[in-house]
């Protein structure tokens, strides 16, 4: 009898924890993406919150996960003066070089 609840328990749980690791996932992929697009990873941080309170993360929604149920949020730090022109100015690639 212990033994059918303790399953019952570990199974009801095992999709809570999916869930948190697919989040997770997700939140690292989108970081390594603006990581490629030259955006330092001390440039910017990454939120995962419930759907109800992205509006009020202060940032813009970068993508989902949890089956839609939490946003991710980047929100762009400005702690140095070459994050904020990279970030502003969009690449590398796209500022002209004066020669």
């Amino acid at each position: 009898m212990k033994k059918a609840l303790v399953l019952a328990l570990l199974l009801a749980s095992a999709p809570l924890a999916a869930l948190a690791s697919s989040c997770e996932t997700v939140k690292a992929e989108i970081a390594q993406k603006i990581v490629n697009n030259g955006v330092p990873e001390s440039g910017f941080k990454l939120e995962i919150v419930p759907n109800d309170q992205a509006s009020q993360a202060g940032g813009q929604v970068v993508g989902h996960c949890g089956f839609d149920t939490q946003k991710i949020v980047y929100t762009r730090l400005h702690n140095s003066d070459e994050v904020g022109d990279a970030a502003q100015a969009g690449t590398s690639q796209d500022t002209k070089i004066a020669q």
